[in-house]
């Protein structure tokens, strides 16, 4: 990518140059986003990434909003967006934002303005204690010098900022700013003997970023003793910079392991099926049946980057205790299967297969034959007149290839789970796994459109409303969003629960009801909303993206013949499957 032309620095006074350094050096290591909001303390630098032509800023009002946006744009480009906000509680609604981006390795850089150390622990207005404001879920913290108009004090802000930067391209990092008034670029006559001083050419010469070692890991050395026997490679949630190139690899493990792979909808793996041998989607059913699972059971399991969505998957091969490696470049621990998992700290892109192990045509024929079995028969069941999962086949054959696709948490990414065919589309399938929350989702897949081409969210009413705030950002996106808003009438994971069973209290404290109009709070925020008659006409509308905009697509579902119908098809299929795979 061709770096913007540098900017003179502002010399008007001591904090336009700080900022201006600042901004910079962001620039020059490959910042181009930033998310601002609203807020006094925050004027210098706001104004000094409003100045550079390199940054594309996007002014959110609510604070919590913002920080998913960000969040959004972090997981599509894989670069750390900038995120500012003004001193007080506003740095504290970044909070479940800045969760989510440690939990998932999603880059961020956070920068909170802050009153200057005279002005804090004395009833200053909108101060608060911002030290260490995120706890653990920050790769690094580091609360900026004041600003001085000094070249050594500069030089200290150059080397901090690319130090920051540098840490933020695997996750979120905060820096603490104060600034003394005046806020805005007010002349105050201290910078004169820097600007003679500081030489920009040389100032900011050799700024870069330290790319990801790139050490293979030879397959062979990973597994060790594991080889030879009748394994799976589990295929969990991956947001890579390239996901072809991602899925490739898999398919070259998968190749020369001789083991099947059970690829969750939100892997590049299930997108990209022309590249992965023995590829298994239909695994959700198979612990269902103890048939099923006895002819399936496997000696040794590979997981990539994380496990499943699927609970049935984890817990039964948690159960079996087996002995395996979980390869992720994540430093959070990866296993909370708490199994005899050994950690290979490493990107899934850097491990070589190496020469092909003695793999049994037989195990992956009988794994083969159950993703036939059970693949039909999902597909059948989905295709139940007005079921909610139905809408995920739909979408998955229905939208333009490579269209990333956010999905959100709870009932949404289940259902892209079962009933998301493979394929060879090349969609990027997205979702905020880390925490596994619901908030944030339409500011998250506002953030994902915003970084390039037309995107889809698929989302329940709850998580929708939830993040209905999202909808302010309509007058600043410039991206393409279609919503295709299931509207079940409340949390449709919780029939699934045993507390389902007591009414009362379950509909009115559990799946939570709502009344809200979505026609009339779209038209509110000026966003189109269509109210979808059938799955004909979803598809339909889903094959034509608009070019730009926000589009909500209501469908409406009756969650609790869903939930019946999830619990019997489940059934069913396991059943069946179990007495032909006999």
């Amino acid at each position: 990518m061709k770096k913007p032309p540098a900017v003179p620095l502002d010399f008007r006074n001591t904090n336009a140059l700080w900022c201006s350094v600042l901004v910079e050096t962001l620039v020059r290591l490959g910042a181009r986003h930033a998310v601002t909001c609203p807020g006094s303390r925050s004027t210098p630098l706001t104004l000094a990434l409003a100045r550079h032509p390199g940054i594309e800023v996007t002014p959110v009002l609510d604070e919590r909003s913002a920080a998913f946006f960000a969040l959004g744009l972090g997981k599509r480009t894989r670069r750390p967006a900038i995120l500012v906000c003004t001193s007080g509680t506003a740095g504290a609604n970044f909070h479940p934002a800045v969760i989510e981006a440690w939990e998932s390795g999603v880059p961020l850089l956070v920068i909170t303005a802050d009153r200057p150390p005279e002005m804090r622990e004395c009833r200053s207005g909108q101060t608060i204690d911002q030290q260490k404001l995120f706890g653990g879920h920050v790769a690094f913290y580091h609360e900026l010098a004041v600003p001085e108009p000094a070249l050594p004090m500069l030089r200290y802000l150059r080397q901090t900022t690319a130090h920051a930067w540098q840490r933020a391209q695997g996750g979120p990092v905060h820096l603490n700013a104060p600034f003394r008034d005046p806020l805005p670029p007010l002349p105050d006559g201290r910078t004169g003997a820097v600007r003679r001083a500081l030489k920009p050419g040389q100032f900011f010469a050799g700024l870069t970023v330290t790319a990801r070692p790139t050490a293979a890991v030879v397959l062979d050395d990973a597994l060790g003793a594991l080889r030879g026997r009748r394994g799976v490679i589990v295929a969990g949630y991956a947001g890579p910079a390239d996901p072809a190139a991602y899925a490739a690899n898999v398919g070259r493990i998968a190749a020369a392991l001789g083991w099947p792979v059970l690829a969750d909808a939100l892997s590049p793996a299930r997108h990209f099926d022309r590249y992965v041998p023995h590829l298994v989607t239909a695994y959700d059913p198979v612990p269902r049946d103890r048939r099923l699972a006895a002819a399936l059971k496997p000696e040794a399991v590979l997981v990539l980057d994380n496990w499943p969505t699927s609970k049935a998957l984890r817990q039964w091969l948690g159960a079996l205790d087996l002995p395996g490696v979980v390869i992720s470049p994540a430093t959070l621990n990866p296993d909370a299967l708490h199994g005899r998992m050994r950690r290979v700290p490493a990107a899934v892109e850097d491990v070589v297969a190496g020469e092909p192990f003695t793999g049994s045509p037989i195990w992956t024929a009988l794994w083969n034959r159950a993703e036939r079995l059970l693949r039909r028969r999902l597909t059948a069941g989905a295709n139940r007149l007005g079921f909610e999962g139905g809408i995920v086949p739909v979408l998955a054959d229905a939208v333009p290839a490579g269209t990333a696709v956010f999905v959100a948490n709870s009932m949404p990414v289940r259902d892209a789970e079962y009933f998301w065919p493979p394929n060879d589309r090349g969609c990027a399938v997205l979702c905020n796994r880390g925490a596994n929350g619901i908030d944030g989702t339409l500011s998250t897949a506002l953030g994902v459109a915003q970084a390039g081409g037309a995107a889809v969210l698929l989302a329940g009413d709850l998580a929708f409303l939830h993040d209905s705030n999202g909808l302010l950002l309509r007058p600043e996106f410039r991206g393409s969003l279609t919503v295709v808003l299931v509207n079940n009438a409340g949390g449709g994971i919780f029939n699934h629960l045993p507390i389902a069973e007591f009414e009362p209290p379950f509909e009115r404290l559990f799946a939570t009801p709502q009344q809200a109009d979505f026609a009339r709070l779209c038209a509110a925020h000026g966003v189109a909303h269509m109210r979808v008659k059938d799955f004909v006409q979803l598809g339909r509308l889903l094959a034509r993206l608009p070019r730009r905009g926000i589009r909500v697509l209501e469908v409406r579902t009756d969650r609790r013949k869903d939930a019946a119908w999830r619990k019997k098809l489940f059934a069913d299929v396991s059943a069946r499957v179990g007495k032909q795979m006999r």
